[in-house]
């Protein structure tokens, strides 16, 4: 359902991501890791659409991003760290005129919103101005939003930002079932726990390179690294840091 192949970003003198390539299957959920400034969003961006890589292709359900965004944006949802509503709107208008973007019928659109709002919580926020809402309510708005439409695709940035306890459990549970049902998530997260209590595979992502990619059990044998996530993560990491070094001042002269 992805495929990026050779992405290459760069701004200016920065190289932003540098000759990734990726596969993720129809139903997988991948969640990406890194640090801060590693590449994650710049790859999101280029896979939605949002911003064009300088070299390499990002193919979604089988169309290409750049040449085909339509037939793309009509099977992927994105939702971002802190996504963008209309503030003057109510979240029922905004779902509603989400779903009439996607040309949904009426009595589709009620139907699949009303299941959404319910399991989301978001009765009492209906009728009330997003601009005088939580960042917690905003996001569950833009994910029933993202989700009305049954995507192929949904790609998300840091779904947990300003959830509490109880509706972070919800957004997990709601997008494991999808991609049990065949949906592909793509999820990037700082959040190691949640990556490795919700994915299928794995992939890090430092210094704009794909450093490493599995299940858990792979990243521990790529890294050497026995015990949680964090371990596997901090040696990969490092090692990526130590061969940057590497190639950027050539082999110790003995």
């Amino acid at each position: 359902m992805i495929e990026l192949k050779n992405i290459v970003k760069r701004f200016g003198d920065l190289v932003a991501v540098n000759d990734l390539s990726l596969s993720v299957g129809r139903g997988e959920f991948f969640a990406v890791l890194g640090p801060n400034a590693a590449g994650k969003t710049t790859t999101i961006k280029i896979l939605t659409g949002l911003i064009k890589p300088t070299s390499g292709t990002a193919v979604v359900a089988g169309f290409d991003v750049q040449t085909h965004p339509l037939e793309v944006r009509r099977r992927l949802a994105y939702v971002p760290d802190f996504p963008f509503l209309y503030d003057k709107l109510t979240p029922w208008e905004f779902i509603r005129f989400t779903g009439q973007m996607f040309r949904m019928e009426d009595a589709v659109l009620e139907s699949k919103a009303q299941e959404l709002i319910r399991r989301f919580n978001l009765e009492a926020y209906l009728r009330k101005p997003i601009e005088g809402l939580s960042h917690g309510t905003r996001q569950r708005v833009a994910i029933v939003s993202a989700l009305l439409h049954d995507p192929e695709v949904f790609v998300i940035d840091e779904p947990m930002v300003g959830l509490d306890p109880h509706h972070a459990r919800v957004v997990k549970d709601t997008l494991k079932e999808r991609s049990l049902q065949g949906m592909t998530v793509f999820l990037s997260t700082h959040q190691l726990s949640v990556a490795e209590e919700m994915a299928d595979r794995i992939g890090i992502i430092h210094q704009g390179r794909l450093v490493a990619v599995g299940n858990r059990e792979e990243l521990r044998q790529q890294s050497g690294a026995s015990g949680p996530l964090e371990q596997s993560f901090l040696a990969l990491t490092a090692q990526e840091a130590n061969l940057k070094e590497e190639r950027s001042t050539g082999p110790a002269k003995s």
